[in-house]
């Protein structure tokens, strides 16, 4: 991260005292040993206290912060849950983080016109539980939902296990109340079922707190359906597991879920959540829904499917029970790992059709750098979330870890596919966005900011490589 602005530094003071003359006296945090709870994300290897933390519980006081921040020319870090895996929250000396999670009002539920508008605290799980009584739910639902909360997962575009049939955020966020880096407040979107001139909320959904921070949140919801039912299919080699969702895809038969999970992972899972799965080298979750006669015609394919790549085992939850054990290991999986020691999770996405080649080569790379990866990914649009254990306490192995997960990210893009699916770039990726992109392409990036943050104030140091961004930062500096 670059040094903090020892001017800056200096006027602290001055900064709380004028977010404190705006805002409610326990909406600023600026007391170091306070701050420190906001030193880090889930990307807990870096850490850096913030100068202060605002909480704000309206969008009128993230308006009025915002204000404070852009006149004093002081950094702003948004901030939701702090769940994110890419250090997409992480602070910096001089900056003040605003963070979402007081804002957790539930607005207005139009089950007729199928949306639901909140505020951006709500955590993404209590969105379905609002919805349950009335038949409906929303669909991304991240590993992280019991926590993680809307607004980080438009900065992200949050995905989940459910996102091959419904989609990522960007596909059921309908409306967004956004403030600007200057405290502008704008509404973008709506309650219509598809965008109107520009498509500003598809430029917002991903742009990991570059352009704005959004307090208000209008959402696609969708009526439950009839019926669900999870299948296991066990295989002796993660190659042919790969296989056999790339044959799903391209069967045309399309499951709420496809989910991957490797023998590195199913001995943790096993050991910790006790899910009864088969002691293999691979595991997919295939998940199918609608109304029985569809569900039992799915299920037939899928196993017709399977059955010619001679599965280990082909396990059909027979009620709910046996449903809800089949998900309790996938559920608890990034829990589960953590008992095996550190790992870096990181998040990929490739083709589908390059699955196979894709997890032959991780291997490989794993017995190269020397270190234990395990596999559990959203197998069915091939968003990978390879897990690299490594000792915290051992010097030079978070550097290995590292090397590694870059190769691995490197990889991705080699074979078709992309740096990120859901856990966006933040400063994990920020120095591979040249892999992916070339300079043109960055510098159109880059434009786009500086129209919404001329002073290059939000999020600093963030998705963007620091020598592609330094022109663009210097200029801001100079306005």
């Amino acid at each position: 991260m670059p040094q903090p602005d020892a001017g800056i530094l200096a006027r602290a003071p001055q900064i709380v005292a004028a977010l404190r003359a705006v805002l409610p006296q326990d909406a600023v945090i600026w007391d170091p040993e306070e701050t420190r709870a906001y030193e880090c994300d889930a990307l807990t290897a870096y850490r850096c206290p913030p100068l202060a933390v605002v909480l704000p519980r309206t969008t009128a006081e993230v308006a009025a912060a915002m204000r404070v921040c852009h006149e004093m020319r002081v950094p702003v870090v948004p901030r939701g849950a702090g769940t994110s895996l890419a250090g997409g929250a992480l602070p910096t000396a001089d900056s003040v983080i605003i963070a979402t999670l007081r804002l957790r009002e539930v607005l207005e539920i139009d089950t007729a016109n199928r949306f639901i508008r909140v505020q951006t605290g709500v955590t993404n799980l209590s969105v379905s539980a609002e919805l349950e009584p009335h038949g409906f739910f929303y669909a991304p639902d991240p590993s992280s939902q019991l926590a993680c909360t809307i607004a980080g997962n438009i900065a992200m575009n949050s995905g989940g296990a459910h996102c091959l049939k419904y989609g990522v955020t960007t596909n059921n966020l309908m409306g967004a109340t956004v403030v600007l880096p200057t405290g502008e407040v704008v509404e973008l979107g709506g309650t219509e079922m598809g965008p109107m001139g520009l498509d500003l909320m598809g430029l917002l959904c991903g742009s990991e707190g570059q352009l704005g921070i959004v307090t208000e949140a209008t959402l696609r919801i969708l009526p439950r359906p009839e019926g669900a039912r999870p299948v296991l299919i066990g295989f002796d080699g993660a190659e042919v597991a790969g296989e056999c969702v790339a044959r799903i895809i391209r069967s045309g038969v399309l499951p709420v879920a496809i989910e991957y999970m490797d023998d590195v992972c199913l001995r943790a899972v096993e050991t910790f959540a006790q899910a009864g799965y088969p002691d293999c080298a691979a595991v997919l979750i295939v998940e199918v829904e609608g109304s029985p006669a569809e569900i039992d015609h799915q299920i037939a394919r899928i196993r017709e499917i399977a059955d010619a790549l001679n599965p280990v085992e082909f396990r059909e939850s027979r009620n709910e029970g046996e449903a809800m054990a089949i998900w309790k290991g996938r559920k608890s999986a990034f829990g589960a790992m953590g008992r095996l020691g550190d790992y870096i999770c990181l998040d990929g996405t490739v083709p589908v059709g390059q699955l196979p080649y894709t997890l032959k080569m991780i291997g490989e790379l794993s017995r190269r750098h020397g270190l234990e990866v395990a596999n559990v990914f959203h197998a069915g649009d091939g968003n990978m979330h390879p897990l690299i254990l490594f000792n915290a306490n051992k010097p030079g192995d978070l550097e290995r870890a590292e090397a590694f997960g870059n190769d691995i990210l490197r990889l991705c893009v080699d074979v078709g596919g992309c740096l990120t699916g859901e856990h966006g770039v933040g400063i994990e990726k920020r120095d591979l966005m040249g892999k992916q992109y070339d300079d043109p392409d960055l510098a159109i990036q880059m434009a786009v900011k500086d129209v919404f943050d001329p002073r290059w104030l939000l999020n600093p140091a963030k998705v963007f490589p620091l020598d592609a961004s330094r022109p663009w930062r210097e200029e801001a500096a100079a306005r």
